[in-house]
């Protein structure tokens, strides 16, 4: 273990080169090999995009967002900003402090920086979240400037300063991400951008009716989509698997539908091998719609309507329903399905079931449903799905009319209806009672006839939110060999879903002497990418499916459309962008699927480091962030900067058929030979090409001044007249007496007699056991153990007496088989006795300040006395 042993000598060294060098002292230092002892302040190194190495002590990299920022111009290498601890965020109107209380709980894991919420005006130093104008023409857009001097961040509102936020977010190092204090220097690139959204909506559906998720999945998935400005998700709260939401008045909903996850069985399994269901209670849904909105995320509910309704048709027209409440509930006047009585089928098929019509039952479920849900959520739409209903259950005119009165409905709670883009076959904008809805187009073939719907849609005048789903769909398996998801609109990797344009999906087609005209962006409000869980069970299988593809959607939700005038809006640029996320997911904890599509890239992290007890370094040094590289691929070298080198260790979690890799790390052992102030660096390659590099400082100070070192084995009394004599893993049979102006200094030995000390300097005995007692008088300072100098707790098989010192007394951890009696020390701080077992009794009297555990108690076998008595 280690000891921090400092000579008069060497600390006066060490304190003239750093004044000499006129370095910043560091927020903190810690001892190489104390437990959980990695990094402090440090320098980053990140891959380049041409794949030379970079260091953080350069010019912060370009910026690398996602979405594109419809303007984004580099300011000069004078421009980087450093945030510092005692950075503030700052806020001149009330309504930013929400978003600059998330900029601050994002921002202070991280840096270990306070980053106060402050009213009014800004400093040198600072981020401003300012309400105002930003110039440009969106309620949601904003300004963002860096200037060496600060951060500044304008939008008209509260929507527009969070949206900047999340742009600020990728301008800083990738272990900005991280729940815990990391040592990057927080240094961002100067830049100037203006920004607002091409659509209004940009979305993600999000499908809990094929298999429950609980409420705390989907703030995850929340936090996830904001971060790329996404902000509308979809909930599909029910299905022919499962009906997820309480409704008042209507246990039998989630009693019977609700009990189920789809996922497992075979069509004729019934729910033999199905996941536990489980529903929302009706304060669940609030307490996500609050959340969201507190991430400027509109919560868009969907009941599947008048098909993939099985989960409610078992509540009331199955045998479980006859026998629930004793039958008062049973009505099978509600089953158009293909099974009479109801059965359970969990496994993926459609289209074998549906509502009937002509029930009044169906009618007062629906408008319960709707009325109910409506009232529960702030935002304009209500989706009342509409696929996938078989005309051998429903004719085209049952269907046409079930979707106009459940329009109706929803209009008279003060929604716009919108649905899959089968809805347009319903009445809307020929009824005078019928609202204008909103089309969901999902089909894949929108040249021909499959993109009709939309065409019919826009021409009744609907807007659409564009869903193609072999261009959107997440659940869509990634390449053949993918174990999760389904291939049935397409297998897809992550190009296919950046590599479209919404305003020219569905062109205009002449069929019949009649033309139907284009989708324009005229007609469109927006983009979703939906994610259906017929295979996925998870969180971590959820942001499997969802990214890196997710991101490709938010881009084309918000970026400018592509063009001359926007270079960077392509193909080849998003992916050098989007490669720049995955060290943030990695660092998040985040799972993604690492495409082999996009370049990731490599970021390191490597800490300063302050030794002690022999200048060893042993263990972690750096932290690599490499998606998709598997350990094998990857080569570390460390150059120590006192003229040698060595091979790094990288360890970690490796990916999984289902799984991103995790974090590595870069772990190395070399012991220095001086004291001295050392410049290293740690270099991590991919097969030998694109280096990346983090440099960090060793400051080594724990080579004490040994006048003699003793190793291995030595028999008879060892007497220590003056200097310091080291012990150093060594074995010394006999006792062992240590003169006054001497010094002993014991590190993973063992002494097999009495150790005693008059008037000596020093006697600091770290990782060593004594097997005699050990008796200690007027000395300068004594350490039995020691861990905020990382020193390793000692044995002492026998009594233990300290008396008389003058300088520093530390008994810490360490286990006294006899008495421990503290007398008449006369030190600067008090004696600190912590967290010790004691054989025998433990007294303190005439001490100057008293002793003190430091919160530590020691467990003592006999009696605690005088100053003592409450340690």
């Amino acid at each position: 273990m280690s000891i921090s042993f400092l000579s008069a000598v060497s600390a006066r060294w060490v304190r003239r080169r750093n004044r000499d060098r006129g370095r910043r002292p560091r927020a903190r230092t810690i001892s190489a090999l104390t437990a959980g002892a990695l990094l402090t302040a440090s320098l980053t190194g990140v891959m380049t995009d041409g794949g030379a190495s970079a260091d953080a002590s350069a010019v912060p990299a370009a910026p690398r967002v996602v979405p594109l920022p419809v303007s984004m111009t580099s300011g000069k290498a004078g421009d980087a900003f450093t945030l510092g601890s005692g950075a503030r965020i700052v806020v001149n109107d009330a309504s930013a402090v929400a978003v600059a209380d998330q900029l601050a709980a994002i921002l202070r894991p991280s840096t270990g920086y306070a980053l106060p919420v402050s009213k009014g005006s800004a400093v040198a130093g600072d981020i401003s979240l300012a309400v105002g104008d930003p110039g440009v023409p969106d309620a949601e857009g904003y300004r963002l400037d860096v200037t060496h001097s600060g951060v500044e961040i304008v939008a008209a509102n509260g929507h527009g300063l969070f949206n900047g936020v999340q742009t600020l977010r990728q301008l800083f190092p990738v272990w900005v991400e991280s729940r815990t204090v990391r040592p990057a220097g927080w240094t961002i690139p100067g830049v100037k951008i203006s920004d607002y959204p091409r659509y209004e909506y940009r979305g993600a559906m999000l499908d809990i009716g094929r298999h429950y998720e609980p409420p705390s999945v989907i703030k995850t998935y929340i936090d996830e989509i904001a971060a790329y400005k996404v902000n509308t998700l979809h909930l599909h709260l029910s299905d022919d698997q499962g009906f997820r939401i309480a409704i008042d008045g209507r246990p039998e909903l989630t009693d019977i539908g609700g009990q189920y996850s789809g996922g497992t069985s075979k069509p004729g399994d019934g729910a033999e091998n199905a996941d536990p269901g489980g529903y929302w209670t009706q304060a669940d849904y609030v307490d996500v719609v609050k959340y969201a909105a507190s991430r400027f995320v509109t919560i868009v509910p969907e009941i599947d309507l008048p098909g993939h309704t099985n989960a409610i048709i078992m509540s009331y027209a199955s045998d479980e329903a006859q026998a629930y409440k004793d039958g008062t509930i049973y009505d099978p006047s509600v089953n158009c399905s293909n099974k009479k009585p109801p059965v359970w089928n969990l496994s993926n098929q459609v289209n074998y079931s549906a509502l009937c019509p002509d029930s009044p039952l169906t009618w007062r479920i629906v408008t319960d449903i709707v009325e109910q849900l409506s009232a529960l959520t702030p935002g304009p739409y209500f989706h009342i799905g509409g696929d996938e209903v078989s005309t051998k259950l429903l004719s085209h005119d049952q269907y046409r009319d079930f979707v106009a009165r459940t329009a109706k409905i929803v209009k008279a709670r003060g929604k716009s209806a919108m649905g899959w883009n089968e809805i347009g076959v319903a009445p809307f904008g020929s009824d005078p009672e019928m609202p204008q809805g909103v089309v969901q187009y999902w089909g894949v073939a929108p040249a021909g006839a499959g993109g009709d719907s939309a065409r019919t849609a826009v021409q009744k005048g609907m807007k659409i939110v564009m869903s193609p789903a072999n261009k959107t769909y997440l659940d869509m398996k990634y390449t053949p060999g993918t174990p999760i998801g389904t291939s049935w609109a397409c297998v897809c990797d992550n190009d296919v879903f950046y590599d479209w344009e919404p305003s020219t999906l569905v062109p205009e087609r002449t069929a019949s002497g009649t033309t139907l005209p284009a989708v324009t962006d005229e007609h469109i409000i927006g983009v979703e990418a939906p994610i259906w869980t017929e295979t996925l069970k998870t969180l971590s299988h959820i942001e499997f499916m969802a990214f890196p593809r997710l991101t490709a959607i938010a881009e084309i939700g918000w970026s400018p459309k592509p063009g001359p005038d926007q270079p960077d809006r392509s193909l080849a640029s998003f992916k050098v962008r989007e490669a720049a996320q995955g060290g943030r997911w990695q660092v998040k904890g985040q799972n993604f699927y690492p495409s082999t599509q996009v370049p990731w890239g490599l970021d390191l992290l490597a800490g300063d480091r302050t030794l002690s007890d022999r200048n060893e370094v042993s263990g972690a040094l750096a932290t690599l962030a490499a998606p998709g590289r598997a350990l094998g691929e990857l080569s570390a070298t460390i150059e120590w900067g006192d003229g040698t080198s060595s091979k790094g260790r990288l360890t970690g979690v490796e990916a999984t058929d289902r799984t991103a890799n995790g974090l590595y790390t870069l772990s190395g052992d070399h012991t220095y030979r001086a004291n001295g102030e050392y410049q290293a660096k740690v270099t991590v390659s991919v097969d030998g090409r694109d280096p990346v590099v983090a440099g960090f400082t060793v400051t080594a100070s724990g080579v004490p001044s040994c006048t003699t070192t003793i190793t291995g084995t030595r028999s008879g009394p060892l007497t220590v007249s003056s200097g310091v004599t080291c012990l150093d893993r060594a074995t010394i049979s006999g006792p062992v007496t240590v003169r006054a102006g001497a010094g002993l200094y014991a590190s993973r030995s063992r002494l097999t007699g009495p150790l005693t000390a008059s008037g000596a300097v020093d006697v600091l005995l770290c990782d060593t056991t004594v097997s005699g007692p050990l008796s200690l008088a007027g000395g300068g300072r004594v350490w039995l153990g020691n861990r905020n100098g990382g020193c390793a707790p000692v044995k002492i098989n026998g009594p233990v007496t300290v008396t008389r010192t003058t300088g520093q007394v530390t008994i810490d951890g360490g286990v006294v088989s006899g008495p421990l009696h503290l007398r008449d020390n006369k030190v600067s701080a008090a004696p600190s006795v912590a967290g010790n077992r004691i054989g025998g009794p433990l007294s303190c009297a005439g001490n100057s300040p008293m002793p003190s555990n430091d919160g530590r108690p020691n467990t003592v076998s006999g009696p605690k006395t005088g100053q003592c008595a409450k340690l």
